[in-house]
């Protein structure tokens, strides 16, 4: 009896998601022409079709309808190009999350924690997080809700004399750049590790792709290097930048890569080298002053880039139009450092701050800040070192914690 009660109760439900018998002539219409009508309704047009019936309800569903929201959305997962890059998500629900974003609504809470102060470096995988502490590197997995950790880490990569200064994730591999003058390469699946004496001084920024890694340091050199197994440690160029390199990017072509320095000379501190020769390609902007050091890039296609620093100011580049002027550029109000950026691909914009770990989101289309939120208090000011973003949540490595924005759930 209760298996014929359950057949009958999904046989009414399927009854009433099918289309109308009955109704205004529209409902009759080929589904490909009422997508083409419903394509040009707003948002709240689509949510109050969506309230008349349950057949309605999943047709207004459907991700082509809204697609064209969702890519004037903030971090709904499409970057500027218009790719999907979760296309396992359905859009709709991309884009009630990222009505938060624009409101900035969201729920504060701390991942991890430790008792000396830090300058930690993060990286996001699928659903693990990679971040330094002191001379470690830790990996820890997400829980499903992406606003909690495993306490227990996953896997500890060691190597290092001093801090590590910085690390990227590249065909499996941990490379990173330690305070001892060293590169590590750590397999993550393995207990592979090898490090290498590359610079002189601390070695400040590294970037790989495509096999190639490049690193920067405060020895003034940035330096070229292979990631294949039998060629480690065997220095392809060395290019004298005659500046502190703060940061440093490798172009998604493979064809070059650009240094942030510290603009203490009588040059840009945004130069551009070529990757298979090492000599300067091009320099960025003409109107830095002394001391607007870049402390951090990155490309966000093979011909755009941004970049932030000492002088306060996010700026958007453009290398098809002109390498002597940004073609965007957004002041951080307070007047602070910005110690680091990150983007959706798309319109949104997040920043770290020097003071009080302010992170800031910024939608690119406005010159004015979108949104501020201070995670620390006065006695324990903190710049924001490093920040990672997903479509729900944003992640802020402070001196003493790790912060997470949750705005799925806020």
């Amino acid at each position: 009896m209760a298996a014929a009660a359950g057949e009958e109760e999904e046989e009414a439900a399927r009854e009433s998601a099918a289309r109308p018998a009955a109704g205004p002539a529209l409902w009759r219409l080929p589904e490909e022409l009422l997508l083409l009508i419903c394509s040009y309704l707003d948002m709240r047009a689509l949510g109050r079709l969506a309230q008349v019936c349950r057949w309605l309800r999943r047709f207004t569903s459907c991700d082509l309808l809204w697609r064209r929201i969702a890519r004037a959305s903030l971090n709904s997962g499409f970057t500027r190009l218009g790719t999907d890059l979760m296309t396992s998500v359905p859009v709709k629900e991309r884009v009630k999350v990222s009505q938060n974003w624009r409101l900035g609504r969201c729920r504060e809470g701390i991942l991890l924690k430790w008792r000396c102060s830090q300058m930690p470096w993060m990286q996001l995988e699928d659903d693990s997080l990679y971040i330094s502490q002191a001379n470690f590197i830790l990996a820890y997995q997400f829980r499903p809700d992406g606003a909690s950790l495993n306490r227990r880490p996953l896997g500890v990569f060691a190597g290092h004399d001093e801090d590590v200064c910085h690390f990227v994730l590249a065909n499996s591999h941990i490379v990173s750049a330690g305070g001892d003058g060293k590169i590590g390469i750590h397999k993550i699946h393995s207990t592979f590790t090898v490090k290498y004496s590359a610079h002189e001084q601390e070695v400040n920024c590294v970037d790989c792709k495509g096999g190639i890694i490049v690193s920067g340091s405060r020895d003034r050199t940035a330096k070229v290097w292979p990631l294949a197994s039998g060629r480690l440690g065997q220095c392809l160029h060395t290019i004298q930048t005659e500046d502190r390199v703060w940061s440093i990017a490798v172009s998604p072509l493979l064809s070059s890569f650009v240094t942030g320095t510290a603009c203490c000379g009588h040059f840009s501190p945004l130069r551009i080298w070529d990757l298979n020769s090492g000599q300067l390609m091009t320099h960025l902007g003409s109107d830095f002053p002394p001391g607007a050091g870049v402390l951090d890039v990155m490309y966000e296609s093979p011909f755009t880039l941004l970049s932030c620093g000492y002088d306060t100011y996010v700026r958007y580049w453009d290398l098809r139009t002109s390498v002597r002027k940004c073609v965007m550029e957004w002041e951080e109000p307070h007047d602070s450092t910005l110690y680091c950026l990150q983007t959706d691909g798309n319109h949104l914009l997040a920043t770290g701050s020097s003071y009080y770990g302010v992170v800031r989101l910024w939608d690119r289309r406005q010159r004015a800040c979108l949104h501020a939120f201070p995670l620390t208090s006065t006695p324990l000011s903190s710049p924001v070192y490093c920040l990672r973003l997903t479509t729900k949540h944003l992640y802020a490595a402070l001196s003493y914690n790790l912060h997470v924005l949750d705005f799925q759930n806020p």
